[in-house]
């Protein structure tokens, strides 16, 4: 084996550059040629692929996002896109790639696999942490450290005002950015996907919680709720009887400088999935569990994920 490629899929995350920086340095290291694949599937079919250098890695490891650029493509569903990718690879002499991605990534390395037997390894990389068999994908520590910083802003005004503050992470399918959250910040409220909810089960807790000196709430909402963020702020003026605001925290938290975390898992996660390759796992997933490292196979990553039980029901 002489030549991988990597390439990003899907939404962005914090530790994609120091993953892409720890490619280029450990496969030289191993005398491969490392390759880029740029803006993702697109880059794939459109023979975006170039050689990597050390200069191309330079002082990116402090900067959140993807140098390389990332994609949705629906273009590689359809098999005459997927054989243009293979046939660009092969004129590189690329047999081998390395994805940072969710299962929606994966699945296509799959198809991609059968089809053609160009070999992969993916790397779990999406801030929702839900892709199932890992405990860590990459950028979840990055984003919770910024949604923290955010939360303890919003604390002060909160609490200087006496108000409610209802702030909603992403996660249009998963709450565990909103769940974490709320446990190590103290919120009053936490409301996500996962778990059916009554706001009229909050009234008179709330309402007594007021009556013993409560001044402010602070409410965690994943994006991916039955209500729109404003509901649950009305509800907080007209049924608890306080003055509220809503705070998005949208797209600020994929990005960002990667945390020490994000930058150790990255070296981490990029050791693991090189060497799958030169050992000839062929179609893996680098997975982190509670034992360590281990490689993981699609149909297993790309079951329905489930948040710690335990975690809900501290709720």
């Amino acid at each position: 084996m002489k030549n991988i490629a990597i390439m990003c899929s899907g939404g962005d995350v914090s530790g994609m550059n120091p993953a892409l920086k720890h490619f280029v340095e450990y496969t030289k290291s191993k005398n491969i040629t490392p390759y880029f694949i740029y803006n993702g599937y697109e880059g794939l079919i459109d023979n975006h692929i170039e050689e990597a250098t050390y200069k191309d890695v330079a002082g990116i490891i402090t900067r959140g996002g993807t140098k390389i650029g990332s994609s949705r493509s629906k273009r590689f569903l359809e098999y005459e896109y997927r054989k243009v990718a293979k046939e660009n690879l092969d004129n590189l002499g690329i047999d081998s790639l390395v994805v940072l991605g969710g299962d929606g990534s994966f699945r296509g390395l799959h198809q991609f696999y059968k089809d053609f037997g160009i070999k992969f390894c993916g790397i779990p990389s999406t801030i929702d942490n839900d892709i199932n068999g890992t405990e860590y994908c990459l950028g979840v520590d990055t984003a919770l450290n910024i949604i923290k910083v955010a939360i303890d802003s919003i604390r002060d005004t909160a609490s200087s005002f006496k108000r409610a503050f209802v702030i909603e992470t992403m996660g249009r399918d998963c709450g565990y950015l909103a769940l974490i959250t709320a446990l190590t910040s103290g919120a009053e409220m936490c409301l996500i996907p996962e778990v059916e909810y009554n706001l009229a089960d909050y009234e008179k807790k709330f309402k007594k919680e007021i009556e013993d000196g409560r001044t402010y709430f602070i409410a965690i909402v994943a994006e991916g709720i039955k209500q729109d963020s404003s509901e649950i702020a009305k509800w907080f003026e007209e049924t608890i009887g306080m003055e509220a605001r809503v705070n998005v925290l949208g797209h600020m938290q994929r990005g960002g400088n990667p945390s020490i975390y994000d930058r150790l898992m990255a070296y981490k996660f990029v050791n693991y999935a090189v060497d799958a390759l030169l050992k000839n796992q062929n179609e893996s997933v680098v997975c982190y569990t509670k034992k360590g490292f281990v490689y993981k196979n699609i149909d297993e990553v790309t079951k329905p994920y489930r948040l710690d039980t335990e975690l809900i029901k501290s709720l």
